[in-house]
């Protein structure tokens, strides 16, 4: 079975620099010595200073954190978040003490699109959590123009999105932009999230309630939790830094093959096809019905992932939240498919994997 997915994080022997200069240091929490340098590396990464950066313990909580310290309306407690997303996100949002409401995503995009938010909706939010899908960029500055005009704050979930920050309309600016570090996307340290944000009081406010809601002493100012990034997690985050410029050349190349050959097949487009960012998933979108496609390839050897299944307002745990109509939604639920991806990929395997979703897709596009 070609596995549609196999994490890769930093070796023994890469690590083990890190390590010694934990073992050395005696710190291994609290915003330690390698807590420091992680934070300053991606500062310098993405053009900002150490101010406009924050590490928690992971994106899941990044993103609870972040709707406590931006301005919440008070007098509204729902909060607007695509259905089409992993359950992390509304899962944060009822950490942050706010009920989901699930709305539809652009059909080209994939994402909420502000302008496609009812004036109601808007008006009885307390804030907005608009998704990245899949890693892809996000026109940060028409949601920076939302915000203003109605009043309302937005956060973005941009788990997957670690290369994509910065590229093309993906700007850094006000908005939160919470970052997982889980072993399954692009930078991963195991376990972990990054928060970024040119607003340097927003990050001083979610460090101090990731910190028991202390500030320069060991008083609680505000309510707080304990969601601090340790410094082995922040050894592994150091250890892939280190690896990325490689990391990504490697995923580049196995995605533009992969590019390649998925043209040749009918009835068959590409999510993300053509843009700069590189991430952790391929994800296609058939005419076909994506179970049968799913099962047509296990038969052949190869696992596939409906990665967020039929969306979330479907899940149990979330069925008493408001949802409003969702046509994108469900055709997508239906439609998109996650092959196999992942930095040793074999090419030998994609052409596989080609071959059998061309198998499946040629007869029923002819």
């Amino acid at each position: 079975m070609i596995p549609v997915f196999r994490p890769q994080l930093p070796k023994a022997a890469e690590l083990l620099p890190y390590l010694k200069r934990i073992d050395e240091a005696r710190w291994y929490s609290n915003f330690g010595p390698l807590h420091g340098e992680f934070r300053t590396r991606i500062a310098r990464h993405y053009g900002l200073g150490d101010d406009q950066v924050v590490l928690v313990s992971n994106a899941t909580v990044g993103i609870a954190l972040a709707l406590q310290a931006v301005a919440l309306k008070r007098s509204a407690h729902q909060c607007i978040c695509p259905s089409w997303t992993f359950a992390a996100t509304p899962h944060a949002i009822a950490l942050a003490g706010q009920s989901p409401v699930f709305a539809d995503v652009d059909a080209a995009t994939w994402t909420l699109d502000a302008d496609q938010l009812a004036e109601q909706d808007i008006r009885e939010a307390s804030g907005v959590v608009m998704v990245s899908p899949f890693g892809a960029p996000i026109d940060m500055t028409k949601w920076e123009r939302f915000a203003e005009r109605n009043g309302i704050p937005v956060v973005c979930d941009a788990a997957a999105s670690f290369d994509a920050i910065g590229r093309e309309e993906f700007r850094i600016g006000t908005i939160p932009i919470v970052i997982s570090l889980h072993a399954t996307k692009p930078l991963a340290a195991a376990e972990g999230c990054i928060i970024l944000c040119t607003d340097p009081d927003i990050i001083e406010r979610i460090r101090q309630i990731s910190n028991f809601g202390f500030s320069t002493t060991s008083v609680a100012q505000v309510l707080g939790t304990n969601a601090k990034l340790n410094e082995y997690n922040c050894a592994v985050g150091l250890a892939s830094l280190d690896a990325w410029p490689e990391t990504r050349e490697k995923l580049t190349a196995m995605r533009e093959y992969y590019w390649e050959r998925l043209d040749e097949i009918p009835g068959l487009k590409v999510f993300g096809r053509g843009r700069s960012y590189v991430s952790n998933y391929m994800i296609i979108e058939t005419e076909t019905d994506g179970y049968q496609l799913s099962n047509h390839l296990a038969q052949r050897g190869i696992e596939t992932r409906r990665w967020w299944r039929s969306g979330c307002h479907q899940h149990p745990a979330f069925t008493s939240f408001n949802v409003k109509p969702l046509p994108q939604t469900r055709r997508l639920g239906v439609h998109t498919l996650g092959l196999p991806f992942y930095s040793d990929l074999a090419k030998t395997d994609i052409d596989k994997i080609v071959d059998a979703v061309d198998e499946f897709c040629r007869p029923r596009a002819a």
